[in-house]
């Protein structure tokens, strides 16, 4: 396992993290719990979670996630050998993560009940890394790097970016959080983060946490130098496109238990050309003798920009043959015909 480090700090995470968000909906606590057995004892030091967790999200569900981590961390004892990343939820009309049953927005008074909730669920004193799940500001869609502008209608109580980092300033004083990450932001969004940190001496964003796959490589256009020339490194979630790039469902293939078959929320990768696209990158590994999900993970992994790939799976057997794509490393060959499918193909999901 590599270890990388996050952002400008002296913490050196592992570069694939495990992702949490099937525990308390597809996962039973046992399951998530010999999850993060598996990857703890592969090397693994770095978690993702997020209050919003499990997805889907609903009312009776949200909070398992950090709970069932928090009784691993209570069982194992080693709280300190795990950097733990949790998020806060942005701008959203969802109203069961509030007492009050307000709706998502990132004011003081919201990111403060948020972060002690984390705290109470995943039974810590401090969060290593705490993420904006997705902005405050209404973006063109979720993820905010479209291949396509619309033009979004202002909130009229956006809260700044400012104002934001001020709140996070507060709760690394008060040692809930020691660093700040985004997630689903845009180049504009980081970088004004970034400038308002430096210019009123405000906690510095460390990371960012976006999608990045095969088919969905967006984070290149505009945020990858940014990545590079301010240590805001990614944390890739998606790197399997939701399964797809496993080559599960091909030919219109329903697999039992998949998120497809339960949820019918995949859309974003069944938009057109997305298909013969992701057929293509299958037939590839294919072709190599590679795993597909294995390549995909280990053409995330070897990006200059990459801290770290988020690996999500619901089987042990899916986590143990993603984990071997750590020692993956792709040919000169085979990236090349990566970047020609990606000049043909472009982004069919992002």
């Amino acid at each position: 396992m590599d270890y990388r480090r996050l952002g400008r700090t002296d913490i050196k995470v592992s570069s694939l993290c495990l992702g949490t968000m099937t525990y308390g909906e597809q996962n039973t606590e046992a399951e998530g719990h010999a999850q993060m057995d598996l990857a703890f004892d592969r090397g693994v030091n770095f978690f993702d979670a997020a209050e919003l967790y499990p997805i889907p999200p609903s009312k009776e569900t949200q909070g398992r996630t950090e709970r069932i981590i928090g009784t691993w961390f209570k069982e194992r004892g080693n709280r300190d050998k795990i950097i733990m990343a949790t998020k806060v939820i942005g701008r959203s009309d969802m109203d069961w993560f509030r007492k009050d049953g307000s709706t998502g927005k990132l004011t003081r008074s919201q990111i403060e009940e948020a972060v002690n909730q984390s705290l109470k669920n995943l039974q810590t004193d401090y969060i290593d890394l705490y993420q904006i799940h997705w902005p405050d500001r209404n973006v063109p869609g979720f993820g905010a790097n479209p291949t396509r502008w619309s033009d979004p209608k202002p909130a009229e109580d956006e809260n700044s970016i400012n104002s934001t980092l001020e709140v996070m300033a507060d709760l690394v004083k008060a040692g809930k959080i020691r660093h700040l990450g985004l997630s689903n932001e845009s180049a504009w969004g980081t970088m004004t983060y970034v400038k308002e940190a430096e210019m009123h001496s405000l906690p510095r964003v460390v990371s960012i946490q976006n999608a990045y796959s095969l088919v969905n490589r967006t984070f290149e256009t505009g945020l990858a130098e940014v990545a590079l020339r301010e240590g805001v490194g990614l944390l890739a979630y998606s790197a399997l496109a939701q399964g797809y790039l496993t080559g599960k469902y091909r030919d219109g293939a329903s697999p039992a238990g998949s998120r497809k078959v339960l949820y019918n929320r995949l859309q974003r990768y069944e938009r057109a050309g997305a298909e013969e696209t992701i057929n293509e990158y299958v037939d590839l590994a294919g072709d190599n003798g590679l795993d597909p999900a294995q390549m995909a993970i280990a053409f995330a992994h070897s990006r200059s920009f990459m801290t770290s790939v988020i690996l999500g799976a619901t089987k042990m057997e899916q986590l143990e043959n993603d984990l071997a794509a750590a020692d993956l490393q792709l040919s000169d060959d085979v990236l090349a015909k990566i970047d020609d499918i990606h000049q043909r193909r472009g982004n069919p999901c992002p």
